[in-house]
């Protein structure tokens, strides 16, 4: 399944508190519901983004429906994924960036090449990669137990280096929550998350794209949603997004969604 989110340009750039509330993001292309991951079958719970852009930032907002809403990891690069969260990936063809982010707005951050595009001499031969003094991991995705993709993985690219000391230069975020944190007596509505990520920043990702954008451009992002589901079986976690990727696996940037910046 194919899904393409519309960026539409702003002449001034939305107020950054979280809510969502300006004029920029009431009028903004709102996505369908999120689904979940692997089968594509609605979600229990709705979340649904936007994109918004100008000349100087890539704008995001999240919507998600949340009748108690959780959020205790409090330390910067954090897992956040282990409980409640919204991502944002973006794919730059032979790298990918991944964001996390919580309802008390504990940002997680990772900078992904593929190791078959880390060469001598490639762009990402430069000391802001080095693999040494960045501590770069090697990361082959998910851990499955299989003997043929113990150390590859199951991607066909292969292994990724990952660099977890690296920080969206000039990222701004803001979390609203409408209702009360973490205090099961009382219901609320859920939360909303606000990123501006300025284009300045994008140098690695942009692989040769115009920053900003053309009219017309398109990249592919991922957009999803992790979430606790307490059952009578004990509690699980749900993984939600906006385009299915058949497996329960976010690193596969050829299922991103497709974003079309227009003016």
């Amino acid at each position: 399944m194919s899904t393409t989110l519309l960026a539409r340009k702003v002449c001034s750039p939305p107020r950054l508190d979280g809510t969502l509330s300006d004029s920029a993001w009431q009028s903004a292309a709102r996505s369908s519901m999120f689904v979940d991951m692997a089968s594509g079958e609605p979600a229990l719970l709705d979340t649904q983004v936007s994109v918004l852009w100008d000349d100087e930032n890539l704008y995001v907002g999240f919507w998600m429906q949340e009748p108690y809403p959780k959020a205790h990891l409090s330390e910067r690069d954090s897992i956040i994924f282990t409980e409640n969260d919204v991502e944002l990936f973006i794919d730059g063809g032979d790298c990918y960036y991944e964001l996390e982010i919580n309802a008390l707005g504990t940002l997680y951050e990772v900078f992904f090449v593929w190791r078959d595009a880390y060469q001598r001499g490639s762009r990402f031969d430069i000391p802001e990669f080095d693999l040494l003094s960045r501590k770069a991991l090697s990361f082959a995705g998910d851990f499955d137990r299989k003997p043929e993709s113990f150390w590859w993985g199951t991607h066909p690219r292969g292994p990724r280096w990952a660099f977890l000391d690296w920080d969206f230069p000039g990222l701004r975020s803001a979390v609203h929550v409408e209702g009360v944190l973490n205090d099961s007596s009382e219901r609320s509505k859920g939360w909303t998350v606000q990123l501006a990520l300025p284009w300045a920043g994008m140098k690695h990702l942009a692989g040769g794209r115009s920053l900003p954008p053309k009219d017309g451009d398109f990249w592919k992002m991922f957009f999803g949603r992790f979430q606790k589901i307490q059952t009578n079986s004990g509690e699980g976690q749900a993984a939600w997004c906006l385009t299915p990727h058949g497996v329960y696996d976010t690193h596969m940037p050829e299922r991103f969604t497709e974003v079309r910046f227009v003016e």
